[in-house]
């Protein structure tokens, strides 16, 4: 056991403010364990802890944890030494539950990755160091733990210690960092220097809390907008936050999208009237002369803009046990701005075994992927390297509404800013007046084999001969020539679908009638396509034929292969098909006579064609 000393317990001047603390690396290594000696030796117990005897259980606080012995979320614990704050973050040790450690590393000032020195180091050792360098911790602290288990070896920890200083080495790791041998069962060079290893003249564990200094972003200044208020006289003031850098009554400040300049008059938080406000201080700022801000705006320094573009490059890493896919779209949030992005690319995701590169058309459930994205409304931000703050944004599923990535923005994209609209002469309204009749697109989904390729041809002759300009875009014919290069996987499909909203809003603004027959499966493409081309222009008609008679169908004989094996991806059998929640019109055609179906479109959509 380690025993203390007089030169151990010298008080030493802390580094201001709380520090955050994670502990990371591979299942078993001690990470539990040693936050719970942390917590025994420092005499910080609470008095329903004071009997516990293995020291893991102390941060272990689920129940799965406790019957499974190992740690699945993260465990926070608030610890003081000397005078220093320390919050305390047990991250998971298993593969799975990585987006936990994400959430920690985001941020933390200081990293403590465990190795087991029985063990030595393992693939979860390199992806733990990897996060904590993609999330520019900036302070590493590398414990070799359980050197009571190979009797103090110094040869032992030497040959960890060297292998992980090639590992920092190909990372280009360039941030503080240190190796100390411990034993967190039994306390060596934890609080205290142990008298097991006079070999290590080293620091303690202790030492490098003490001495360990506050994560400092070095952005350039920006406040994001909350909310708006208005006080009794009719002022308006906005709440928010600085994400980056100082803000001081009398300072010039531009809102970053409209690039409108103005005047800090006056800073209040609940305690009243401030001259300034630092990094992440929620306050109030008023502003003369007054000018249009809404919520989601960033007021910057205008001699410091901030990046302004609607595509860029990120990091993602993938929380969701849906695979991220190129094409679809994603809410996304950062700071306070809140718009719509579609993943339009993968480049490549990154093999932590070996820190390689490899193609990839999804992101799976702890991907790491280099992607790029474009969203509906420009953000405002800037590269991760320079601010957490506004260089980090969340994805969101659209569905579920469940966070399904945490991204880290490399860099803009600068064919974003060389793109612009090029206005036309002619208008679709123009266009719907010399056709004599409105533009619209009716959006035919279902199984194969349902009969969507059959209404929608019928209603195109009916529609002809009313002297209705019409078109049919058709999931085969399509797949003929535009779409030729497209296969039946998840990427390929949402790609397929992609292309086809894009067509369809083209034809739509030709001034066309377009019937869409594809199956689109999923619910994603089917709400970017209605949003794409607009709600009142769309039409979604559910050919809701029940499998088994489309299956009896089966003019294309896809259904057999499908059954035996030789079609992989048919959706009804090994591939979802997503049913519409609210289908503007629902068709059984097996219930309904084809002249049936298509006057109940002639109904619903053409009243009085």
């Amino acid at each position: 056991m380690a025993t203390p000393r007089t030169s151990d317990l010298a008080p030493v001047s802390p580094a201001a403010g709380l520090l955050r603390v994670m502990t990371c690396g591979s299942v078993d290594d001690g990470k539990s364990t040693l936050m719970g000696r942390l917590l025994y030796d420092s005499g910080q117990l609470t008095d329903e802890q004071s009997d516990v005897t293995d020291l893991a259980l102390l941060m272990d606080g689920l129940l799965d944890e406790r019957t499974q012995g190992i740690t699945i979320d993260v465990a926070y614990r608030h610890l003081e030494l000397e005078g220093r704050r320390l919050l305390l973050a047990d991250t998971p040790g298993h593969e799975q539950y990585t987006r936990n450690m994400v959430t920690a590393a985001s941020d933390a000032d200081l990293a403590l990755l465990l190795i087991d020195a029985t063990q030595g180091i393992t693939v979860q050792t390199r992806r733990h160091l990897f996060i904590v360098h993609l999330m520019c911790v900036p302070q590493l602290v590398l414990l070799i733990n359980k050197m009571d288990a190979v009797d103090y070896n110094e040869k032992r920890f030497s040959e960890i210690h060297e292998k992980l200083q090639s590992i920092l080495k190909e990372l280009a790791f360039d941030g503080d960092h240190q190796a100390v041998p411990i034993s967190a069962l039994k306390g060596d060079n934890v609080l205290w220097r142990s008298s097991q290893m006079p070999w290590y003249q080293g620091t303690t564990l202790k030492d490098n809390f003490i001495t360990a200094t506050k994560r400092r972003d070095e952005g350039k200044p920006a406040f994001a907008v909350q909310a708006i208020r208005r006080d009794a006289s009719g002022h308006r003031w906005y709440a928010g936050s600085a994400q980056n850098g100082q803000f001081t009554v009398g300072d010039s400040v531009q809102v970053a999208r409209s690039r409108a300049s103005t005047q800090i008059s006056r800073i209040i938080n609940a305690d009243g009237e401030l001259s300034s406000a630092g990094p992440s201080a929620a306050v109030c700022l008023q502003l003369h002369p007054e000018v249009d801000v809404s919520r989601g705006d960033v007021f910057i320094d205008p001699n410091r803009p901030l990046e302004l573009s609607a595509q860029c490059e990120a990091t993602l890493i993938w929380m969701d046990e849906h695979a991220g896919v190129a094409g679809r779209q994603y809410e996304i949030k950062l700071a306070t701005q809140h718009t719509v992005a579609t993943l339009t690319h993968i480049k490549h995701t990154l093999d932590l075994e070996h820190f390689t590169q490899q193609a990839s058309a999804t992101i799976g459930l702890n991907d790491i992927a280099t992607c790029t994205l474009a969203m509906v409304q420009p953000l405002v931000f800037t590269p991760y390297t320079e601010s957490r703050a506004m260089g980090s944004f969340i994805l969101i599923d659209r569905q579920s509404q469940a966070t399904v990535a945490a991204g880290l923005i490399r860099h803009g994209l600068r064919r974003a800013q060389h793109l612009h609209a090029q206005p036309l002469s002619i208008s679709r309204e123009e266009r719907e007046r010399l056709n004599g009749h409105p533009a619209k697109v009716l959006w035919f989904t279902g199984l194969s084999g349902a009969g969507k390729s059959t209404v929608a041809n019928a209603l195109q002759v009916a529609l002809h001969t009313r002297g209705i300009h019409c078109y049919v875009l058709d999931g085969d014919n399509v797949r003929l020539g535009l779409n030729k290069d497209l296969g039946f996987t998840l990427a390929d499909r949402v790609e397929n679908i992609r292309r086809i909203a894009e067509v369809a809003a083209l034809m739509l603004d030709a001034g066309l009638v377009v019937l869409t027959a594809f199956i689109s499966p999923f619910r994603d493409e089917r709400r970017m396509a209605r949003e794409l081309i607009g709600d009142s222009r769309f039409h979604e008609i559910h050919v809701a034929t029940p499998l088994e008679v489309c299956e009896q169908r089966d003019v294309k004989g896809l259904y057999q292969k499908a059954r035996q094996g030789a079609l992989p991806n048919m959706t009804g059998i090994d591939s979802p098909y997503e049913a519409p929640e609210s289908a503007d019109l629902t068709l059984d055609t097996s219930k309904l006579s084809l002249d049936a179906a298509v006057d109940a479109c002639l109904d619903q959509f053409f009243e009085g064609a």
